[in-house]
């Protein structure tokens, strides 16, 4: 039987998109406390199918794809402006396909300008007005109004008319950020993109036998299983070494694993590869807040990930990437015995001008990473570091960087790290790594 939440999730994601939604409202159609209400609106905002705009509402929206979620929402441009909506709020749910500058003449504007695309212009009324009928959103700059029957036009075709304060350079640039930014995110792969579901999992119950275990280990080879009580709330898991030596109908309670590690959807999968890697374990329970079992993600659903990961193409830079993209092999005939070198340039430095730890940290992790790779595949994970700043480092400085493995084992490794600048030692970095296969 489906709790009150689920039933109330179940009812919005039900709702058309656009609708609009109020806690008093979900309270009176499903009686159900306002406070019961709230919470599951909050649940499903989280879960991106709902969306609080200001001076709107709060109102059903399309969930976004995980491929997709570099497209922004009409709505999220109106925040990212501050904006003022003028027109067509019923269609701040939908997405943008691309912007268009209109800083030419009406016909070349209108040439480029596309349903679904967002077209950002001054005090031009008769663009605003065939911009509209072409299918398009549009965004004012200068904080200029528009006339009210482009308003009402807006209005009728659901397309909405957006007024900002700001020009149109500086709109321009707010927007291809937060684009940026969500590119960015759409690399970074979470859990809850590669769980194996709740109905698609074996999970165990606390009044399960060891009698069960051997029945689903017959059935699918696995050997280690989450165990929940009747509210699916996780337990325990139950593994092979567990069950040795024990009655076939001893409870599975009382021979698992108590209060095991578990990870949220919401976790990223490296995050989870580092967990596995540091406590040795092979399978974790995902869980939502309420510790209610959702699937479960093993060791070789991480590792495919990452390995995809790594085939993914690059299409958004952190700054991890720019220093690390920076770094050169400069020669390196001898195994382990490779030096890097590295422009500091000025992003890498903090309000000084000197390279910032941040950065340095990376620039000898990454060493360190590399160097290593050329002993074994995968990646590492740093298990502690020592960190010497000699000598501050400054801005169009050429670093050069000594790393050396003092030692490497099957799933260790330590390395010693010497920075130089000028022939001058300016830092130095000792790692403990533990190594992630990936084959």
């Amino acid at each position: 039987m489906a709790t009150k939440h689920e039933q109330i999730l179940q009812y919005i994601d039900e709702l058309p998109v656009g609708e609009k939604i109020s806690v008093r409202q979900i309270a009176k159609a499903l009686a159900v406390s306002e406070g019961t209400a709230y919470r599951a609106i909050k649940d499903a905002e989280n879960k991106g199918y709902v969306s609080t705009i200001e001076r709107v509402g709060t109102i059903r929206i399309e969930r976004k794809k995980k491929e997709n979620i570099e497209k922004l929402t009409f709505a999220e441009v109106v925040n990212i402006v501050d904006g003022q909506v003028l027109g067509g709020r019923a269609g701040l749910h939908k997405t943008l396909n691309k912007f268009v500058i209109g800083a030419m003449k009406l016909e070349a504007m209108m040439r480029y300008t596309d349903a679904g695309n967002l077209l950002i212009v001054g005090n031009r009324t008769q663009a605003h007005e065939l911009a509209l009928k072409a299918g398009a959103a549009v965004l004012i700059t200068g904080g200029f109004d528009t006339e009210d029957h482009v308003k009402k036009l807006a209005d009728d075709l659901q397309l909405p008319v957006i007024s900002s304060s700001y020009d149109t350079f500086t709109v321009a640039t707010m927007i291809n950020r937060a684009i940026y930014d969500q590119l960015i995110k759409k690399e970074i792969v979470l859990v809850e993109d590669i769980l194996t579901p709740l109905h698609e999992a074996i999970v165990l119950k606390t009044t399960d036998t060891i009698a069960d275990w051997l029945k689903y280990n017959r059935e699918t080879n696995h050997s280690r299983f989450p165990v929940v009580d009747h509210n699916l709330k996780v337990q325990g898991v139950v593994t092979s070494k567990d069950i040795m030596g024990h009655d076939t109908e001893m409870p599975i309670e009382k021979i698992m694993t108590k209060n095991p590690m578990t990870v949220g959807g919401k976790t990223s999968v490296a995050s989870s590869s580092h967990m596995m890697v540091w406590e040795g374990i092979e399978l974790l329970p995902v869980v939502d807040e309420a510790n209610k079992l959702e699937g479960i993600v093993s060791r070789q659903d991480v590792l495919k990930a990452l390995q995809m990961i790594q085939r993914q193409p690059q299409v958004g830079e952190t700054i991890d990437d720019i220093v690390t993209n920076q770094l050169v092999l400069t020669r390196g005939k001898t195994k382990g015995e490779d030096v890097y070198r590295c422009e500091v340039t000025p992003q890498m430095t903090n309000h000084l001008g000197t390279i910032s730890y941040g950065v340095f940290t990376t620039i000898v992790s990454e060493a360190a990473n590399r160097v290593l790779r050329s002993y074994k595949k995968g990646d590492l994970v740093v298990e502690n570091m020592t960190i010497y700043f000699i000598k501050p480092v400054q801005i169009d400085s050429t670093l050069e960087i000594y790393p050396k493995v003092l030692e490497v084992g099957r799933k260790f490794g330590k390395v010693d790290v010497e920075v130089f600048n000028e022939g001058v030692l300016v830092g130095k970095a000792m790692m403990m790594c533990q190594l992630i296969d990936r084959h």
